[in-house]
């Protein structure tokens, strides 16, 4: 029996017109304007001679090759193949013939998940599902396309899955009608359709004609397991091309006539151009032009070695306007941000006053710096500026933004830029903005022939928007029975989060949207801090600040930092309580037994020894976005340099369509969580970081890694995006085995200064 798809329509339960009308504000002024909107979008892809648009995410082609469009940016996360994976499974299809197509900008790709997390506000969360709806709506209507937070595979199953289904259907009902016989009695396998018996079709013989017929109601969904490919280690899509090297990334794009660029943008704030050496650059062999902006400077050159070279020649000269960033500073922000009248209560449960009177309390103060993105390829984008419109080939994670932005700087309507959305070489948040795009566009135009922009690692670190440097102050009431009582942490942070907004929706620039953010506490900039434990008494306090430093979009975001001072300062309670580490956690996870799972299965396959000292074993745990997971560490001193012997994490994601994926993103998030633990960050001073080079940054190297095991726990929820799980618990783990290691509570990140 077909089972029918999740009614999307119960996210939005108890969404009515008078719910909107009386809700007012924003959600009303959607309302009025609702009547002239487009209630369906038809998709705007582009089919070549014998290809058939089956829908918004799917062409078929008569040779019998499947192509799915994705609309989410590859980073290295998988996204080109699960997605595709899913839609393929419930087609039927031949894994060998599944081809990847990058999406154009349209409403149908919206991500309204992600942009709901980012968006809400007190007003969306007052109205509930009328807030929602306007936030989609919102969303739709800018055809907000943005990759980010892990939400690519719970935003878009569903819709793949629904593809699948529906191209199943039609070619069916194509292939029944030639055989005069009713379609339900035809099934795709394996790329084939099929009667079931001798009669059988290729999707190419059909396909022409199957998007005439009409879908049912209710779509009905594969069943059985005979097949599937959900739920299988595929190999993914993109490995072939990136092993021999066709896979082209933004700087391997060539176009006829084109030269190389390469810029200066300044010291870290507000930083305008005040001169330059044009003569010095001239002298440069292959050097064709200098182009100025009042913000930055463009060698322009027949290669870019040359084009970097005479940038160093003109040594171009910044004035910097207003307070420079520097280490010092930025600490000095975030401790009076505590003293300062923006702080805000932000979550609660319970009362803590009673609590806390009169009691003995347990008080810790932690501190992260910001940690750099630090991508395998620095920023880059190529351009072609025409009398025609422009072309710019980038990685974005945010393409329908980006557009507009490049098509403002021009002087351009939007429709008249076309973007082509490339693979990223890493990007962990940075591609979320597009300044080289523009930068890239308006230096095509100043030059009259296609240019390629390239940004020097120098460059890529100093214009870095890195994740939010955060101060915390918890304290905590233990009961006689070593259950906590009472709980409060007060962070000191700003928005990372709001702060991106600002700069790649409203078009401000990198300083004026610190400044903008510095008063407005918010949730985002305190994502994670909410306990997962059975506390009766607690509370989150957010103090904004602006610390000078741009901060932007990373992997994890504000759950960094929050599940280190969470789980770092639990592991205290522990030994303050003189409980074993695991225990004292499992006490209090009654109400949840996902997160509880995992963590008794990390510390079995670890051998876990209850962090006794010596052992050099550290645990945590943490939840996000619908996953669980729990890690533990074998950790110690290798001179000034930590060093993990192991790392083991179990994780509950929900069903995964492709657990290796799954797997390898997990570890991904583990690597990338020890280089925010031991490195990924630096100094700043007089508006500069006072190191650029990636060797100096104490970035863990394969000597410091040892033995990494990930288990996948069995899971029939659905499925949650593990792209940012595994990263935010590998610092608290550390530092909780290092505790048992040295004695020492460590209660700063990086855990170890770099060199």
């Amino acid at each position: 029996m077909a089972r029918a798809p999740r009614k999307q329509s119960d996210r939005n339960k108890g969404l009515s017109r008078r719910t909107l009308l009386v809700g007012g504000g924003a959600a009303a002024g959607l309302l009025i304007a609702w009547g002239a909107w487009p209630r369906t979008y038809k998709p705007n892809l582009n089919a070549g001679p014998t290809e058939t648009i089956v829908n918004a995410f799917l062409k078929i082609d008569r040779s019998g090759q499947v192509i799915v469009v994705v609309p989410q940016t590859e980073m290295g996360q998988g996204v080109t193949t699960v997605l595709p994976q899913i839609l393929a499974d419930e087609l039927g299809a031949d894994w060998r013939t599944i081809g990847v197509q990058s999406a154009p900008i349209s409403p149908l790709y919206v991500n309204t998940l992600l942009a709901r997390e980012w968006l809400a506000s007190d007003w969306t969360r007052l109205l509930g599902g009328a807030g929602d709806w306007a936030i989609g709506q919102y969303a739709t209507r800018g055809s907000l396309m943005l990759t980010g937070g892990g939400t690519s595979i719970p935003m878009f199953h569903d819709a793949y899955r629904d593809a699948g289904a529906a191209a199943r259907v039609l070619l069916c009902k194509a292939a029944a009608a030639r055989w005069n016989i009713p379609w339900e009695s035809c099934d795709i396998q394996d790329g084939i359709i099929s009667d079931g018996g001798e009669r059988r079709m290729k999707f190419g013989d059909v396909v022409g004609g199957a998007v005439n017929f009409d879908l049912p109601d209710i779509l009905p969904l594969r069943q059985g397991q005979d097949g599937r490919l959900s739920g299988q280690d595929l190999p993914r899509l993109d490995t072939p091309s990136k092993i021999d090297g066709s896979h082209n990334y933004a700087a391997d794009i060539r176009l006829p006539d084109m030269v190389y660029a390469s810029i200066r943008q300044g010291p870290i704030g507000d930083a305008v151009l005040a001169g330059l050496d044009d003569r010095s650059a001239s002298g440069v062999t292959g050097f064709l032009k200098l182009v100025k902006q009042e913000r930055w400077v463009a060698a322009v050159a027949s290669n870019w070695w040359a084009a970097n070279k005479a940038l160093d020649l003109a040594d171009p000269v910044f004035t910097l306007r207003g307070r420079p960033v520097g280490s010092g500073g930025i600490d000095e922000a975030l401790e009076s941000a505590f003293s300062g009248s923006s702080g805000r209560r932000l979550y609660s449960q319970g009362d803590l006053l009673p609590v806390f009177e009169g009691a003995t309390i347990l008080a810790s103060e932690y501190q992260v710096d910001a940690g750099l993105h630090l991508a395998l390829e620095p920023m880059s984008a190529t351009a072609r500026v025409t009398d025609d419109g422009a072309e710019v080939w980038m990685a974005t994670q945010a393409p329908g933004l980006a557009r507009n932005a490049i098509a403002d700087a021009l002087g351009l309507p939007a429709d008249g830029v076309t973007l082509y959305p490339l693979h990223a070489g890493g990007s962990f948040g940075r591609r979320m903005d597009w300044e080289a795009g523009v930068q890239a566009a308006l230096i095509a135009r100043d030059m009259g022939r296609p240019v390629q922009l390239q940004w020097s690692r120098l460059e890529d670190v100093i214009q870095d928007r890195p994740s939010a440097p955060a101060h915390a102050r918890m304290a905590a009431r233990l009961g006689r029975n070593g259950a906590i009582e009472g709980w409060l942490a007060k962070v000191a942070t700003p928005c990372a989060m709001t702060q991106t907004w600002a700069r790649i929706a409203d078009g401000k620039l990198p300083h004026q949207a610190a400044e903008a953010a510095a008063d407005k506490a918010t949730r985002l900039a305190v994502s994670g801090m909410s306990p997962p434990y059975a506390i009766p008494n607690w509370a989150v306090d957010h103090y904004p600040t602006d610390v000078c430093l741009p901060l932007g979009f990373t992997r994890g975001n504000a759950h960094l930092h929050s599940a280190f001072f969470t789980e770092s300062f639990v592991d205290e309670l522990a030994h303050l309580a003189k409980m074993e580490a695991m225990s004292f956690r499992i006490q209090m996870l009654g109400g949840n037994p996902r997160l509880a799972h995992c963590l008794s299965t990390a510390a079995a396959m670890g051998g876990w020894q209850g962090g006794i000292a010596g052992s050099g074993q550290g645990i945590a745990a943490h939840m996000m976005g619908g996953a669980y997971a729990a890690v533990m560490v074998e950790a110690g001193m290798n001179g000034d340099r930590v060093s993990v012997n192991r790392i083991i994490a179990a994780v509950d994601a929900g069903d995964q369509v492709n657990p290796d994926i799954a797997r390898q993103q997990i570890e991904s998030g583990l690597i990338y969580g020890l280089a925010y633990a031991m490195g990924a960050s630096v100094p700043y001073e007089r508006g500069l970081p006072t190191r650029a080079m990636l060797g100096r940054m104490n970035l863990p190297r394969l000597a410091d890694v040892g033995e990494v095991t990930v288990e996948l726990m069995r899971s029939t929820a659905d499925p949650a995006g593990v792209s940012d799980l595994a990263a935010p618990l590998v610092a608290p783990a550390i530092a909780n085995a290092l505790y048992t290691w040295t004695g020492q509570r460590l209660r700063s990140l990086p855990l170890v200064g770099a060199a």
